[in-house]
């Protein structure tokens, strides 16, 4: 892929400005229809529904130029979405259990480290010309499903620590 690290560098670019806006979106139009894909609530879930869906859409952006050209490009991109997701409660709970409390800029920290090592491990994956064995119907299904599984918990979350509010204290969306 021609340029690789800079079109890494500009999905981390999208991934930062796109999820920062979406961090305080559905706060600032009170809309409903902004919900499924922007935070509603302070809640770790949140802030990984704010990483994946800015990662999604860069992919299909990206995927209109490198898809074809790239075998097992959506096997890739999977890979490097579920990391960063993965990354947020890892890295969250991690330094919430040894220091307790710390500052907010650390949970804004913690979404641009994980945006960085997400798209670092497309990266090298795309350069080691990475082949999975998993089909590529099976990654997009796994996204679309990531992706809706987003949704429908931002409107019935389960009752679990990822998904509270520790401001409110509450699940989903503030009323």
């Amino acid at each position: 892929m021609k340029n690789l690290s800079l079109v890494c560098l500009a999905g981390l670019t999208f991934t930062a400005v796109l999820g920062t806006l979406l961090h305080f979106v559905y706060d600032w139009t009170g809309n409903i229809a902004f919900a499924p894909f922007s935070a509603v609530n302070e809640s770790t879930w949140e802030h990984m529904k704010i990483l994946f869906f800015p990662m999604l859409i860069f992919a299909l952006i990206q995927a209109k130029f490198y898809a074809k050209e790239i075998p097992g490009y959506w096997q890739i991109k999977l890979y490097g979405i579920l990391f960063a997701l993965l990354l947020v409660p890892v890295l969250f709970y991690t330094l919430n259990g040894v220091f307790g409390d710390y500052p907010d800029w650390i949970n804004i920290l913690i979404f641009f480290v994980s945006a960085f090592l997400g798209y670092l491990l497309e990266y090298r994956l795309f350069n080691a010309e990475f082949e999975s064995k998993l089909p590529k119907a099976v990654a997009i299904a796994f996204l679309v499903l990531i992706g809706l599984a987003f949704s429908v918990f931002t409107f019935f979350p389960p009752q679990i620590p990822l998904f509270k509010d520790p401001v409110s204290g509450g699940y989903g969306i503030r009323k």
